[in-house]
């Protein structure tokens, strides 16, 4: 979503504030009068702050300019992290080095700040003993009482049993 600039003679104000190519404020100016300061550099002169009283122009070059504002938003949109849930399947006869191993996977997306659900996948007659799945699911609850809490109490969906977690805030 770029943004709309009038541009050189789409400016209607009489009187503008001019800020020149190398960021200095010249001032209170005619509006005949800033666009033949900008001519004379072949620079375009662009209305930055429509609202303002009166409206603050710059000497740019338009197209630069743009590619500059194109580029902070990007850089602004890649400072956003947007929180995932991350699934992690478990087995309710599994291992402790399988454990270990998937749990350091868990702690990994704890810390760049997703949730994580870890998921005992039951098959066949595993069914027949769901405190298989509730045992393993207490090993990680407290394997990971440092790094993060639970968000609620383990839940069958269908064959699966899940339990979720996120990172704990750290203290201002």
């Amino acid at each position: 979503m770029g943004k709309f600039y009038k541009l050189n003679n789409n400016i209607r104000a009489t009187k503008i504030r001019l800020i020149d190519k190398d960021n200095n404020q010249i001032g209170i100016v005619d509006l005949p009068e800033a666009l033949r300061l900008a001519r004379k550099d072949d620079l375009d002169l662009v209305e930055v702050a429509p609202n303002a009283d009166p409206p603050v122009c710059r000497i740019v070059d338009f197209k630069k300019f743009k590619y500059l504002e194109a580029k902070k938003e990007r850089l602004a949109q890649k400072k956003i992290h947007k929180t995932e849930t991350k699934e992690i399947w478990l087995g309710p006869l599994m291992g402790n080095h399988d454990l270990e191993f998937r749990l350091q996977r868990g702690k990994d997306f704890l810390q760049h700040g997703d949730r994580v659900k870890f998921t005992v996948k039951f098959s066949g007659r595993e069914m027949a003993h769901p405190e298989l799945g509730h045992s393993v699911l207490s090993k990680v609850e407290q394997l990971l009482t440092d790094l993060a809490v639970k968000d609620g109490e383990p839940r069958f969906l269908g064959r699966n049993l899940s339990l979720s977690f996120k990172q704990i805030k750290k203290g201002k």
